[in-house]
Formats: C-alpha cells, structure tokens, sequence
C-alpha cells in the first residue's frame, strides 16, 4: 500500500526545500513529500495521484504566487478534492484573501513566513490527526 503524500506549493525553492526537510524531519518515512513551484503545476501533481488513486491528504501553499494567488488555488482544490486539508503559508496575503480561503476552501489554517518550526509542525499534525 502506498504512502499519503504530502504537498507543499511555493514559487520559491528554498522554502520547498525548508519545509520538506523540517516535515520530513519530523514525519520520515510516514508520508510521501512533493513540491510544485506553481499552482499549475500543482494542479497537474494533484490530478496524477488522483489518476493513480493516490492520496493527498495534506496541502501547504503559498499565497503570492504568479499567474494565481494562493486563495483561488485552495478554492479551486477544495471544491475538486475536498478530502484535501489545506494550510496557506504567506508573508503577504491580505485578510480578505485568507478570509476568503477559510469560507470558500475550508481552510484549516493560516501561517505567516517567516515561520516557527515547532508552530509550523503543530499546525500539520492537526491537520493529518484529522485525515488519517
């Protein structure tokens, strides 16, 4: 049986590559990790498990993203997959784009960059105590 899978979204590679190494830290081998730099890119990982009936069960993305913001991405994933639970992670997002993650998404939680370690590995292992 395959591993769920985590995936974290941001167009900047040094913070995929800080938030994989501090989950994986924290989780190993438990989950599979995968990193898209764009929510396109994302959208196609999503739809290939999907394919695969693999599951995603954990979704970490950024808001200030080109092409499209972080907000209407989660919206767009919760309405397609919503056994999906979803944290938006940003410096830069307004409140208006959170508030309209939480009631149009079901956010599950917002956190702001720079992140705490400890804060960002609670905030996840709430999130996966509720989709395992």
């Amino acid at each position: 049986m395959s591993r769920p899978v985590i995936l974290f979204v941001d167009d900047e590679k040094v913070v995929l590559d800080s938030l994989v190494a501090q989950v994986r830290a924290a989780y190993e081998n438990a989950y599979d990790y995968e990193t898209a730099q764009s929510a396109e890119e994302a959208w196609e990982i999503i739809e290939d498990y999907h394919d695969k009936q693999r599951r995603i069960v954990l979704l970490v993305s950024d808001w200030l993203m080109p092409i499209e913001k972080g907000d209407s991405f989660l919206i767009r994933v919760a309405q397609n997959y919503p056994d999906i639970r979803l944290i938006m992670l940003s410096a830069y997002a307004d409140e208006d784009a959170i508030l309209r993650a939480e009631r149009y998404a079901n956010l599950f939680a917002f956190i702001r960059k720079p992140w705490e370690r400890e804060a960002l590995l609670s905030t996840i292992q709430k999130a996966l105590s509720g989709s395992l």
